[in-house]
């Protein structure tokens, strides 16, 4: 079982605007959705509430200290990283990062795999960013295109010896 991240990028490393994904590929969220379905999902809270209801045959992962997500089957609300690392222990499945930033960041250290959709434009505005190192320590071994031009690659950590 491993730790994945993954993440869609414009060409200056952005994942949001305003509190939302600043783009719409109908390609891109139909791979979102083979990659992650039947695994685990963590997220922050805003994440939550941009997706309006749990992702669909999957573990909903809510990291937040606020207690006002009402409770839904398939969702678990944990209010910190460790609570959400004990649950790997329990789980038969791969964990999945899928955001926010402040949640990329937190699971940075813990990332085994990387899942990275290249969006080809530049979001005029964009507000949220992913750290321009996030792939440090990791190397490229599949690359894959989909519709709309998007390129996907997939990284995995790197063994130092």
């Amino acid at each position: 079982m491993a730790i994945n991240g993954i993440v869609a990028i414009d060409r200056q490393g952005a994942i949001g605007k305003g509190g939302a994904l600043p783009w719409h590929y109908s390609a891109d969220l139909k791979f979102f959705r083979e990659q992650t379905t039947g695994h685990a999902c963590v997220m922050g809270h805003r994440t939550w509430l941009t997706l309006k209801k749990p992702l669909k045959d999957r573990l909903n992962v809510v990291l937040s200290s606020r207690a006002e997500i009402e409770s839904r089957e398939s969702v678990v609300v944990l209010r910190d990283k460790l609570s959400v690392l004990s649950l790997k222990a329990y789980l038969s499945c791969d964990i999945f990062v899928i955001g926010g930033a402040k949640v990329y960041e937190s699971f940075a250290a813990e990332i085994d795999r990387w899942i990275v959709t290249e969006v080809p434009l530049t979001v005029e505005g964009a507000d949220t960013f992913m750290p321009r190192d996030f792939l440090q320590g990791f190397a490229a071994y599949d690359s894959r295109l989909l519709e709309d031009n998007l390129k996907v690659t997939f990284y995995r950590r790197q063994v130092v010896s």
